[in-house]
Parts: C-alpha cells; sequence; structure tokens
C-alpha cells in the first residue's frame, strides 16, 4: 500500500484537475482556480514520494502526464475561455484549446526523454509551470488588460513546445521548512482569492516575495559546490622502494 502512495498522489492530482472543470462549468472560477494549486502541489509530490519509497517507473510517468494534461492543460484552457475569452464568443473557445494541444505535445516529448536527461534539465517549460501561471493570472483577472493576458497566454504555450533548456528541480533536496511554507503559500492564494486583494495584509505580499528567493536560494545551493572544503586527511603510502628493502631484510 505505502508503494502506491505516489500513483495515488497523482490520481489526486487528475481528481482536482476535473473538480476544476466542474467548478468553471457552474461558474465557481475561484474554487476552480484553487484546485489547479492542489494539483499543482500533489505534482510536486508524487515524483519525490516515488523516488524517496524507490518505486519510479514507467507507469507512474506515464500516468502523471496524463494527469497533466486535464489539470495544466485543459482546466487553464477553460479558465481562459470563461474569463479572459469570453468576449470572443466561439473564437475565445478556439484559442484557449490551443493551449492543451501543445501543452500535450509538451508531455509526448517528455515521456520519450531519456530519464537521466529529464533528471537534469527540461526542454521548454513545464506544462505544469505553465497552467499555474495561467491559473495565477485568472486570480488577478480585474488587475490585468486582456492584451497582456492573451500574450502571457500564447508566450506560455510557445515555450512549452520550445527546446530552450531549463534547469530541473528533481535533484533538489526540499526539508520541512519548505514544505510549510509553500503551505502558507498555497494558504494565501486561497485568501487573495476568497476575499480580493484588499483584505490581505501587506507583509503577506512581503513573504511571498521572500518564499520565491528562497527557493531561488536553495536552488543554487544546490547547484553549486561548496566554497570552503573541509580538509581531507591525506594517507601517506609506503613507498615502492621501502616495501623492498623490508622483504629483502625478511
Amino acid at each position: 500500500m505505502i508503494k502506491q502512495i505516489p500513483n495515488l498522489l497523482t490520481l489526486g492530482n487528475l481528481y482536482c484537475g476535473y473538480l476544476s472543470i466542474s467548478y468553471i462549468i457552474s461558474g465557481d472560477v475561484r474554487n476552480a482556480t484553487i484546485l489547479i494549486f492542489i494539483a499543482l502541489m500533489l505534482d510536486m509530490l508524487d515524483g519525490r514520494m516515488a523516488r524517496i519509497l524507490g518505486v519510479a517507473n514507467d507507469m507512474g510517468k506515464q500516468l502523471d502526464s496524463l494527469a497533466d494534461i486535464v489539470s495544466f492543460g485543459v482546466a487553464p484552457a477553460f479558465l481562459a475561455s470563461y474569463t479572459f475569452f469570453s468576449d470572443f464568443d466561439q473564437y475565445g473557445i478556439w484559442m484557449a484549446g490551443l493551449f492543451p494541444l501543445f501543452g500535450c505535445y509538451r508531455l509526448a516529448r517528455f515521456n520519450i526523454t531519456p530519464t537521466e536527461e529529464s533528471m537534469k534539465h527540461f526542454r521548454g517549460i513545464p506544462i505544469t509551470f505553465a497552467g499555474g501561471i495561467v491559473a495565477f493570472l485568472v486570480l488577478l483577472e480585474n488587475y490585468i488588460h486582456i492584451s497582456l493576458f492573451i500574450i502571457l497566454f500564447f508566450g506560455l504555450a510557445v515555450l512549452m513546445v520550445s527546446t530552450i533548456k531549463i534547469p530541473s528541480f528533481k535533484k533538489v533536496k526540499l526539508n520541512y521548512y519548505t514544505v510549510i511554507i509553500t503551505l502558507f503559500l498555497l494558504y494565501m492564494f486561497y485568501l487573495i482569492a476568497r476575499s480580493g486583494f484588499n483584505s490581505v495584509p501587506e507583509f503577506f505580499y512581503v513573504a511571498i516575495a521572500i518564499y520565491v528567493v528562497f527557493i531561488i536560494a536553495r536552488y543554487i545551493k544546490a547547484r553549486t559546490p561548496k566554497f570552503q572544503l573541509k580538509k581531507s586527511r591525506t594517507i601517506r603510502l609506503p613507498r615502492k622502494d621501502k616495501l623492498r628493502k623490508k622483504k629483502v631484510k625478511r
């Protein structure tokens, strides 16, 4: 049962994507957006949990991609269609539908990429990142001009299928503090989505900025060799000529 935890997390990601789409259809954009962020958190945990338990396999990789296309491809497209693209009628639906198409191609290319290469870097931005950004932009619907959203929306879609190498965070170790801060940030998104920006104290925005700096610092620390290395004790081995002399004396 323990070995199935990563798959259960992935299925939870998929279920959140389904619920998000259902809420969008019913007109509840805020809860739909929050569910995408919850799916994002589950997607961050399933792969790490699989590597910790030593159960990472091709089935988990395929299952993760199927969940991602729903939660971070289809659901964000529904969000965009219901909010920013709603003024374009059927053309808005068509435009939003391009996002999961690009995301599906991105995931298919990722699935055939050797594991060693995917652990070091990505080719193009991950669909989880792109879908999460779209969801966050929807939260800022009242503060973002539609032209800017369209540029960012299609820019993210193109970046997904690009061949730009982006460092992977899969080998970066996350401690308990990182998990706690991540949960705090998700709760902040919930407060913003429920009550708006004016109801959130200003120091919370500072906390979000600190979180971003914290993640970047941890990534750099994990990738950069230590500046001060402990002096290793050198063991001097006897020379061959001395060994020969000892053998002769015997």
